[in-house]
């Protein structure tokens, strides 16, 4: 696996924002739209259906926000249930539904209108193209960032796979140095997987070779190349990474232990992923600091 990461200054990942609050959901009335509920503890809510979305306001301990409809957003153990179901609010913001007691019927929140236009005269010179939006992670983003942009990705893959999203999301940022790394900044391979007689799988687009540091045994470490593989997204890595660890039978022991992401890193260790002797070490440092765990699917 690639050895040769930037380290950078690591940024607290993100937090749940409500720890200890719940919803108490007030008789629904006859229109399931419009929905009361009442807050218990404080709640932020948020511009958006996730916890890195700015936050609008505090919801106060038992007042009271009517909420009229839902969408899919950040997967958040709440201390209700597990979800990615958000509730948009009267007032046009978020709140998780991971904190609601009950389970109100919402109908799922309408696509925004697209913005009225009026005619234009035509253009003297040809369109240029927007730019595209970066479908998960690249080199150029905030850790912060990085982190939220790898989220869906290793959801995916648990859903999948049932690699832990935690494992997951541990070894992008171990391996790629928060997505800062040569090998993911050009290449998006952010797992340093590697080509075997220029076998690419099924995911990758190619191989290209590239400076690393492997280990023996006895821990000693030197600089060598080693050909690894290429992607068109970052999602064909991400992909790539999961079904990678359940089709190898060396991996196949970190399967009996999906819902301990701890053990189940140390089997992959064990299973030949790393040379490095303390990367078990180092992915489990990683889950813990930022608590990737949180983002771990029931």
């Amino acid at each position: 696996m690639l050895r040769t990461l930037k380290r950078s200054v690591l940024v607290p990942a993100l937090a749940l924002a409500a720890t200890a609050t719940a919803l108490v959901v007030a008789a629904e009335p006859a229109d399931a739209a419009v929905i009361s509920v009442r807050v218990k503890g404080s709640l932020p809510a948020r511009t958006g259906a996730a916890n890195w979305f700015g936050q609008t306001r505090t919801i106060k301990n038992n007042q009271k926000v009517t909420v009229t409809c839902r969408v899919s957003g950040q997967y958040l153990r709440g201390n209700v249930r597990r979800t990615a179901q958000w509730d948009r609010t009267a007032a046009g913001d978020y709140i998780s539904h991971a904190y609601v007691s009950g389970n109100p019927k919402l109908p799922v929140c309408a696509p925004p209108a697209a913005p009225a236009t009026t005619p234009a005269a035509a253009p003297t010179t040809a369109p240029t193209t927007a730019p595209a939006v970066p479908m998960g992670p690249t080199g150029t983003m905030t850790n912060e960032q990085f982190l939220a942009a790898s989220i869906p990705a290793a959801q995916q893959s648990q859903r999948d796979t049932q690699v832990p999203t935690s494992v997951t999301l541990a070894q992008a940022i171990l391996e790629s140095g928060w997505g800062r790394s040569a090998l993911s900044a050009n290449d998006r391979n952010f797992f340093g997987m590697k080509c075997f007689n220029n076998a690419t799988g099924a995911y990758a687009s190619g191989c290209k070779s590239y400076s690393t540091q492997e280990c023996n045994a006895q821990g000693l470490c030197s600089t060598t190349v080693a050909t690894f593989r290429t992607y068109n997204s970052a999602a064909d890595s991400f992909r790539d990474h999961g079904a990678s660890l359940k089709s190898l039978s060396r991996y196949a022991a970190a399967f009996n232990y999906t819902k301990d992401p701890n053990q189940f890193i140390a089997e992959v260790h064990k299973g030949g992923y790393a040379t490095d002797p303390l990367y078990t070490t180092k992915v489990v440092a990683l889950m813990a600091k930022y608590n990737l765990y949180q983002y771990d699917l029931a």
